[in-house]
């Protein structure tokens, strides 16, 4: 058993920083570097490339990445876990292996989870007496079921162990849990037991720090941000865990961010409902339990975690198609640019008002006075320029072009000092909306596999 191991975050979304998991593997020692690429709109934008080319549904970004990753990742024997894998891991996997083969890489072991898709099994599930009823609202699933696109799964730390054990250098998986990523190498190598509630907590909580990147090391920091040196090369978070579970959150030296209780504190809030309630498929974590202490500069010790036996379910993120939307702007100048935005903004909602178009919202905001704080905005005077940003939703695609076109006419039609129009009309873009539900844990079965280049 190693006396410490070092498990790096390298993405905290698809999207992120793509110099981050170069960095992480480059500037220091790292033993795992774990990339979260998911969220719960990812699998249907996923789901929805796979259905154009079933090669893909996965995180396009993560194969280019490992060129340049695998061969200082193999020099230093840094091992990699990712959810990248989105709706395709084998097909994520194939990618990688592929690319193994190209840089001359023998017998590098990807492995990936399967399992976590339940589409192709929906209709025999809800037939079988399993409800997958929207856990937050507890409307039946009849209300969506044809309109689904995406159902996956939340598995959570163990079948990356499996994949672990199994000799994978790599573990590609499909909708596993943020925390579970950072979880997984620690259970691994430190042999945690599947019930050993505390220590599977204090490695959750490490994963939550880690799931969101440089949020933790002072990026997106709402405290003192002024304080935060050299965002421009923010080094990510890192977790040196040890086996009794006591943890260190750190970053390498001579890195941009800042690691302190509060940076930590601050991404502890993140997506929290009930404190005492973390739910995650490994264990149910206890964050009123979290004993933070700076321990040195940029290392802050996480300890005292307690957690809770683990729920017989797993949660269930599905997506389903919800209409149409589009959204155009107009920027109006000085003088008096507020009140020419809020003229046009009524000219426009009279027009669709007179050609019967009807929309489940029409949204409208006033960037530069009130698209962050909505009513609560306070009287901000003559301002030099305002953008007008109006969003229409309606389940009639064509309603929601027709707003598109009546956009522009304000140019010439309405009040005076207008620009901005460009880029061409708003077009309609499919509304993806999101269902949670709960299934239970014996009806689901995580599948592991190991390739070899």
């Amino acid at each position: 058993m190693k006396p410490i191991i070092r498990v790096a975050s390298g993405q905290g979304f698809w999207g992120d920083l793509l110099t981050a998991p170069y960095d992480q593997i480059s500037r220091g020692p790292v033993d795992y570097l774990v990339m979260d690429y998911l969220a719960e709109v990812t699998m249907s934008i996923m789901q929805k490339q796979r259905r154009k080319d079933p090669k893909l549904g996965y995180a396009k970004d993560f194969v280019p990445l490992m060129r340049r990753l695998l061969p200082l990742a193999v020099e230093k024997g840094v091992r990699i876990i990712t959810n990248g894998g989105g709706v395709n891991p084998v097909g994520c996997r194939d990618a990688v292996l592929s690319v193994a083969r190209e840089l001359g890489i023998p017998g590098l072991k990807v492995g990936v989870v399967l399992g976590d898709d339940i589409l192709p099994r929906l209709d025999e599930l809800v037939s079988g007496g399993v409800r997958l009823d929207n856990m937050e609202s507890g409307e039946s699933i009849d209300v969506v079921r044809g309109r689904i696109v995406s159902a996956n799964v939340y598995f959570g730390a163990w079948p990356i162990v499996e994949a672990l054990r199994q000799g994978a250098h790599i573990v590609i998986t499909g909708r596993t849990t943020d925390t579970g990523l950072t979880l997984a190498p620690m259970a691994y190598e430190f042999g945690w037991a599947e019930n050993d509630w505390d220590k599977l907590a204090a490695g959750t909580v490490a994963g939550h720090i880690l799931e969101c990147g440089g949020q933790a090391t002072g990026g997106n920091f709402s405290a003192d941000w002024r304080s935060v040196p050299d965002l421009a090369h923010i080094g990510f978070p890192i977790a040196e865990a040890a086996p009794n579970a006591e943890i260190v959150i750190t970053k390498h030296e001579g890195s941009g961010g800042l690691v302190s209780v509060e940076t930590v504190k601050e991404q502890l809030l993140y997506e929290i409902g009930d404190p005492a309630m973390y739910i995650t498929p490994d264990c149910i974590a206890d964050f009123t339990t979290i004993n933070l202490e700076s321990v040195a500069p940029n290392r802050v010790k996480l300890f005292g975690v307690k957690g809770k036996q683990a729920t017989e379910s797993f949660k269930v993120s599905m997506s389903y198609t919800d209409g149409f939307t589009a959204v155009g702007t107009l920027t109006y100048a000085w003088p008096d640019a507020l009140e020419k935005a809020r003229a046009a903004d009524m000219i426009l909602r009279e027009r669709l008002r007179d050609l019967g178009l009807n929309f489940e919202e029409v949204r409208t905001e006033f960037l530069g006075y009130d698209s962050c704080h909505g009513p609560l905005a306070a009287d901000p005077g003559d301002l030099n320029e305002v953008v007008l940003r109006v969003g229409v939703r309606s389940p009639n695609s064509l309603a929601v072009e027709r707003f598109g076109m009546e956009l522009a006419p304000l140019i010439l039609t309405g009040p005076p000092g207008v620009t901005g129009f460009a880029g061409g009309r708003p077009k309609p873009s499919e509304v993806i909306s999101y269902w949670p539900a709960l299934i239970p844990k014996s009806l689901v079965q995580p599948n592991v596999s190991v390739e070899v280049s």
